[in-house]
């Protein structure tokens, strides 16, 4: 990728990194590339409720607009509805301003193409190639070719949409909502209130400083404890912009991103709705995943981390679903991306359908103890060429050969490696995860705990 371009679009710090400034660059040079040539792109704006989503709104739509762009602006919308829009309203693109699970201060701008899905990496550098030049020559346009703004009422499309994937509704279900104070906060109780389904919400109040904080699905603690105080049949915690999900049993058992999976890819394949028999997952899947898919007679594909790694591969072999194990599935029967509202309604389909609880559906994945540590770096290269560290990490592999696994990763979107260690013996993680970690130290770092 390029000096601007991460997995997951530009991020960094609002009006430190990721300035008004860029955005303004990032909207003119995007609306000119994604035009194709013909000029006037049509480009749908959605994004979240961060307090520094106005400031860089106005500053990408200014860009859109300085290249007689028309910017169609859907406000405050999940991720997943932005790609679905873009499609739907017959645009050149769509682009959303969201730093997704991050805190506040965090941002990011992420584009779509005229199909919904992610911009291809010849894009991306197009638009780097612009962003970063230093003399602009693209078009400035006057009088009545000025690019124009308009105002899309969007939310009651893509409300529809997410229903229509539920024909059986959600009638009896009482369902706990945590929309972690972001931008499906009111998107989400409408969908599930209009399936049927008894609804409680949770983190609804957003003030553009709370997104995150302390809720949604990086943090479903609350969610439990919600979901035993209503006795609700299930909790569904989705994060800022709503591209992902994690689930709550009637217990206050967290039911995380892989057995999500395996619940509709079993689902699925017996409704014969897999084609191929092909699920994808990343190389942070539990062990477990891959058995319990196996077993059913399906085919696991494995990517690196990264939603972006997903979606390759599920576009490279057929596949239909796709996921991580932080709840980010992508379910192209029904979105281009991630769909954390989608996620959740299928999820239920399955316990209306199945008649069973969500704790029963759960037990169909057998786990092995997963460690994971998080510890921040001044440079992941040189991290992870380190010899020692190298080292270190072969032996802890040949200590759990044919028992386990571990695995370390430089973070796509932190200064930070993660180490994971799977294995039946859960100390035996821990102490190898030790040592490994104390090594990453030697380089001159502190551990932190924090979400991917």
């Amino acid at each position: 990728m390029g000096k601007l371009f991460g997995t997951d679009g530009v991020r960094g710090i609002a009006n430190e990194e990721l300035t008004p400034e860029l955005a303004f660059r990032l909207g003119r040079c995007g609306a000119a590339v994604l035009a194709e040539g013909r000029g006037g792109a049509r480009v749908v704006v959605g994004r979240d409720t961060r307090v520094s989503g106005d400031m860089l709104e106005a500053a990408l739509v200014a860009g859109i607009c300085s290249v007689g762009g028309r910017a169609l602006k859907v406000g405050i919308m999940p991720t997943p509805a932005v790609a679905w829009l873009t499609r739907t309203l017959g645009a050149d693109a769509g682009v959303v301003i969201s730093a997704s699970h991050n805190p506040v201060a965090d941002n990011g701008i992420k584009f779509f193409s005229s199909t919904g899905f992610k911009l291809p990496d010849s894009l991306e550098e197009e638009i780097e190639r612009l962003v970063l030049k230093e003399r602009d020559d693209l078009p400035r346009p006057t009088g009545t070719a000025v690019g124009r703004v308009e105002v899309v009422e969007a939310a009651e499309q893509y409300i529809t949409h997410v229903c229509s994937t539920a024909p059986q509704g959600l009638r009896g279900l009482k369902v706990v909502l945590d929309v972690a104070h972001g931008a499906a906060y009111e998107v989400a109780p409408e969908v599930f209130q209009r399936l049927g389904a008894e609804v409680f919400v949770l983190n609804n109040a957003p003030d553009g400083t709370n997104i995150n904080v302390g809720c949604g699905s990086t943090c479903p603690q609350a969610l439990a404890e919600a979901v035993r105080e209503f006795r609700a049949h299930v909790g569904l915690a989705f994060d800022g912009d709503a591209d992902r999900v994690i689930a709550v049993d009637a217990e206050g058992q967290v039911v995380d991103g892989d057995a999500i999976m395996a619940i509709l890819a079993l689902h699925f394949h017996q409704q014969g709705r897999l084609p191929g028999g092909r699920v994808v997952v990343t190389v942070m899947s539990n062990y477990g995943l891959h058995q319990v898919l196996t077993g059913a007679g399906l085919v696991v594909h494995q990517t690196q981390v990264g939603d972006r790694y997903v979606l390759e591969e599920m576009l490279r072999t057929g596949a239909a679903l796709g996921g991580e194990q932080s709840g980010h599935i992508i379910l192209l029967e029904h979105n281009t991306t991630g769909d954390g509202l989608i996620t959740g309604v299928q999820l239920l389909q399955v316990m209306v359908a199945r008649g069973a609880t969500l704790r029963e559906l759960a037990e169909v994945l057998p786990r092995l103890p997963q460690v994971l540590v998080n510890v921040p770096v001044e440079d992941k290269e040189r991290a992870m060429n380190d010899p020692q560290l190298l080292a270190e990490i072969a032996a802890a592999r040949e200590q759990l050969a044919n028992r386990g696994r571990v695995l370390v990763r430089p973070s796509g979107t932190e200064p930070l490696l993660r180490l994971m260690a799977e294995g039946p013996d859960e100390e035996e993680l821990r102490a190898i995860l030790e040592r490994l970690e104390q090594s990453v130290r030697r380089l001159g770092s502190k551990e932190v705990m924090t979400g991917d």
